[in-house]
C-alpha cells in the first residue's frame, strides 16, 4: 500500500521525533506562501492552530496519546460549523454568523489529535461544480490554475492538492467531494448515507448530504474516515452501528477474489481519455486477482434528471429559514415581506436562486406528483437496480467526472453543461451507498483523472480494498513511466 503521510506526520508527533506545533507551523507558512494565487482557504485559524497543537504536544509529553492523527493539519470546508468561528458557506447572506457549537466531525477530529488550521472556499451553499460560485470569488485547481478545481469543495481539494495540508473534510451530495478529487488528483470518498453525522452540517439536500475526507493516499482517507465516522444520537439520520474497519480490511486483503464490475452507463459518454484510465484501472484489477466483468444498470441515465429536481426541492425548504431576522445579511425594508425579499435578492448568487425557485416550483400544488413525487421514484428505481447489480458484484467502477478539468469561466453561462459534470457521481447519492475517486494517470492534456469506485450500503471495506489496488497500478503504471523517460 502507497505511503500515507499523514498517518506518517502523526506517527512522528506521537513517537516524540516531532511536535505538532513544528507541523502546524510548516503548514500554515506554505499556506501563506502558497494560497494567494489558489484561494483555497477563506479562513485560517493560525493562533487557534497553535494551540491546539501546544494541548498535543503537551499530551505527548505527559505521556498520554493524542490520538491516531496527532498533530496532523486538517482543513475543514466552510459549511461545517466551529464554534465562534465565522461559516459562511460561501454565500453573503450568513455575513457574521459565528457558529455556537462545533460539528459532530470536528469534535471528532479533535479527540483523534488533529488540528484544524482553517476553513476552505465552496461554491454557494454547496450548489456548483466549479467553486466558482462563491461569493468570495473562485479557487482555482492547483495543477493548473487556469482550470477550476471542480466543486462544490474545491477548496478542501485544492488544499490537500496544493500540498496546503495532508488532510481535508468536504460534503458530497451530487459528487461534491469525488469530482474536484478527481480534477485535482487526490483521493476523495463519500461514505454511506448516515454512516458519518450531519450534525453541524449546514444542510443542502438532507436526504443526499454526507460528509466525507479528502486524502493524497487511500490509507489516509481511511484514516480520516474511521476518525470520523460512527454513530451519533443527535443525527437522527446516524447509522446506529460502528463504522467497518477498513484500514484493518486494506491489510487483511487486497482485491484478489473481489468481483468487480464496470458499470457501462459510467463510462459512455466521457472524454476518450477518461475512458481508456477506466480500462485501465479494470484490467489492473484483474491482474491483482479480482474478477472483474461490464454491468450495464440503464437506470442511471435518469438520476441527473431526478437528482435535479430532489435536491432544489430540499435545497427551497431549508434554505427558507434565511430570512434576515434570526441571523446573518439583513437588508431593511418597509415591512417583513419586502425586508425578506431584499435580504434573499442581496444575500443569495444567481445560482442558489436558480435552484430554489426550481425547487419551489417542483414542490408547489398542482406540480408535486408530476415533478418531486417522479423524481422520488426515480430513486427508487435507481436503489432497486444498483441492488441487482451488487447481487452479482462486490464492488462497481467507473469514470468519477467526464472529462479532465475544465477551463475558468467555461461553463458558467451553461447550468446544464455545469449540472452535466456531476452526471457518474450523481446514482450513489440518489441510492445512499458510499463511493470514492481515486487518482488513475492523466488525460491527454496532463492532468489528473479518477476513476471512481462504488460499493453497496455499509461496503466501505470492500470498496477500500479495491481503492488501495487500484492506487498501486496507478503508482507502478507512473514509475514505470517515468523509467522509460
Amino acid at each position: 500500500m502507497r505511503a500515507s503521510p499523514a498517518l506518517a506526520l502523526a506517527s512522528s508527533v506521537r513517537d516524540g521525533e516531532r511536535s505538532a506545533r513544528s507541523v502546524v507551523e510548516d503548514a500554515l507558512s506554505v499556506i501563506a506562501r502558497g494560497d494567494g494565487d489558489i484561494h483555497a482557504f477563506l479562513r485560517v485559524l493560525g493562533d487557534e492552530a497553535l494551540a491546539a497543537a501546544d494541548e498535543v504536544d503537551a499530551a505527548v509529553g505527559a505521556g498520554r496519546d493524542p490520538g491516531p492523527l496527532a498533530g496532523v493539519p486538517v482543513a475543514l470546508k466552510d459549511n461545517l460549523c466551529v464554534h465562534g468561528v465565522p461559516t459562511t458557506c460561501g454565500s453573503k447572506i450568513l455575513e457574521g454568523w459565528r457558529p455556537p457549537y462545533d460539528a459532530t466531525v470536528v469534535e471528532r477530529l479533535r479527540a483523534s489529535g488533529a488540528v484544524i488550521v482553517g476553513k476552505t472556499n465552496m461554491d454557494e451553499f454547496a450548489m456548483g461544480s466549479s467553486t466558482e460560485n462563491s461569493a468570495f470569488g473562485p479557487t482555482k485547481n492547483p495543477r493548473d490554475p487556469s482550470r477550476v478545481p471542480g466543486g462544490s469543495s474545491g477548496g478542501s481539494a485544492a488544499a490537500v492538492a496544493a500540498g496546503f495540508v495532508p488532510l481535508a473534510l468536504g460534503s458530497d451530495t451530487g459528487g461534491s467531494i469525488r469530482q474536484p478529487a478527481a480534477l485535482c488528483g487526490v483521493v476523495g470518498m463519500k461514505p454511506t448515507y448516515g454512516g458519518v453525522s450531519r450534525y453541524g452540517l449546514v444542510a443542502f439536500a438532507s436526504s443526499l448530504d454526507q460528509i466525507g475526507p479528502f486524502a493524497t493516499s487511500v490509507g489516509d482517507a481511511a484514516a480520516l474516515y474511521e476518525a470520523i465516522g460512527g454513530h451519533d444520537p443527535r443525527d437522527t439520520t446516524s447509522l446506529p452501528e460502528p463504522p467497518r474497519a477498513v484500514t484493518r480490511a486494506m491489510a487483511d486483503g487486497g482485491a484478489a477474489g473481489l468481483r468487480v464490475a464496470v458499470v457501462a452507463e459510467l463510462v459512455e459518454g466521457v472524454a476518450p481519455d477518461v475512458a481508456e484510465r477506466v480500462s485501465q484501472a479494470a484490467s489492473a484489477l484483474e491482474a491483482a486477482g479480482a474478477t472483474v466483468r461490464e454491468v450495464s444498470i440503464p437506470e442511471l441515465r435518469y438520476g441527473l434528471s431526478a437528482y435535479y429536481l430532489i435536491a432544489p426541492a430540499e435545497a427551497s425548504s431549508n434554505l427558507s429559514r434565511y430570512d434576515g431576522v434570526r441571523y446573518g445579511l439583513r437588508v431593511d425594508g418597509p415591512d417583513v415581506a419586502a425586508m425578506n425579499t431584499a435580504t434573499r435578492t442581496a444575500g443569495f448568487g444567481d445560482e442558489v436562486k436558480r435552484r430554489i425557485m426550481l425547487g419551489t416550483y417542483a414542490l408547489s400544488a398542482g406540480y408535486y406528483d408530476a415533478f418531486y413525487g417522479q423524481a422520488q421514484r426515480v430513486r427508487t428505481l435507481v436503489i432497486e437496480a444498483f441492488g441487482r447489480a451488487y447481487a452479482e458484484a462486490d464492488v462497481l467502477i467507473g469514470a468519477t467526472a467526464p472529462s479532465t478539468a475544465f477551463g475558468l469561466g467555461a461553463k458558467v453561462d451553461d447550468p446544464l453543461a455545469m449540472y452535466l459534470s456531476d452526471v457518474c457521481t450523481i446514482p450513489s447519492n440518489l441510492s445512499g451507498h458510499p463511493a470514492m475517486s481515486v487518482p488513475f494517470g492523466l488525460g491527454d492534456d496532463g492532468l489528473p483523472v479518477g476513476v471512481q469506485i462504488l460499493a453497496n450500503a455499509r461496503g466501505e471495506a470492500e470498496m477500500f480494498r479495491v481503492a488501495a489496488a487500484v492506487e498501486a497500478a496507478a503508482h507502478s503504471t507512473a514509475a514505470r513511466s517515468d523509467t522509460a523517460r
